[in-house]
């Protein structure tokens, strides 16, 4: 696979007795047309991108992986692209191709004040977002909208209150552990303690925390490294799908990469 431009290029099977590269590939190698026009396409998008060539080339990562972020590579993040394709599964790169399209659609709908733009209008979020509302919170909401109260004020006041009351919680938790950390030195403990757990889940719920990202929380990624603060203060924890965490993960590891180049 990591050949095929060059044999391509080259015309090597023609040298051979074949009449064009796909016959070459399927009976030397058995590589669909499918596969031969990607390594070919991906040499061609790679051209003015080497550090992504340059693993296309020598066969370092897989020609499926490389296809995975051809779409968002450009020759400014085309060498933290190479890295990341080294380290990360198909899965995660994935999911960081898919952060990206969205964090450019984003700016891309960016209004005159610098505001992004929701992706979705109004009228088409019930088949994305649907709320469920129990029969008797929807009377009670219905009953006040036709008595001419602003809903929208309330609504917005009940999820103020109920994200400042979590921030307390936060707060005091944080400050609980920081008194703790101050007194007597205790081996720390890789566990999660429930009310930092309970704190956590109440803020973000089921889901994973990263915007856009709809899938369950499997973990409770340190954005405060744990091996450096050795507690797990609620401020600096998120829930965080599999891929999410892996790419979470990979990061922390390129920034003590440039740490100790410093």
């Amino acid at each position: 696979m990591a050949l095929l431009p060059e044999i391509s290029k080259r015309k090597i099977y023609e040298k051979k007795g074949f009449n064009s590269i796909y016959e070459f590939s399927f009976k030397l190698a058995g590589l669909s047309a499918d596969q031969v026009k990607l390594a070919l396409n991906l040499n061609e998008k790679f051209l003015d991108k080497p550090a992504l060539k340059g693993l296309l080339q020598n066969g370092e990562v897989s020609i499926n992986k490389l296809s995975r972020v051809v779409s968002i590579a450009t020759p400014e993040n085309q060498e933290e692209l190479a890295e990341l394709v080294k380290i990360l599964p198909k899965s995660a790169l994935e999911t960081l191709v898919r952060d990206e399209k969205f964090a450019v659609k984003d700016l891309e709908n960016s209004n005159q004040n610098g505001f992004p733009k929701p992706l979705f209008e109004v009228k088409s979020l019930p088949g994305q977002t649907e709320l469920k509302l129990s029969e008797e919170v929807a009377k009670r909401l219905l009953a006040l909208q036709n008595k001419g109260i602003d809903l929208n004020q309330i609504l917005t006041e009940l999820l103020d209150k109920r994200e400042l009351e979590i921030a307390e919680e936060k707060a005091q938790i944080s400050q609980k552990i920081e008194n703790q950390q101050g007194g007597r030195g205790q081996k720390p403990s890789r566990y999660i303690p429930a009310r930092v757990r309970k704190i956590i889940q109440k803020e973000h719920g089921t889901k994973c925390s990263i915007p856009n990202c709809n899938k369950p929380a499997e973990q409770l990624h340190h954005t405060q490294m744990f091996a450096l603060s050795h507690a797990h203060n609620p401020i600096y924890l998120a829930p965080l799908c599999k891929n999410h965490h892996t790419l979470a993960h990979s990061i922390n590891l390129k920034v003590q990469e440039k740490r100790l180049l410093m």
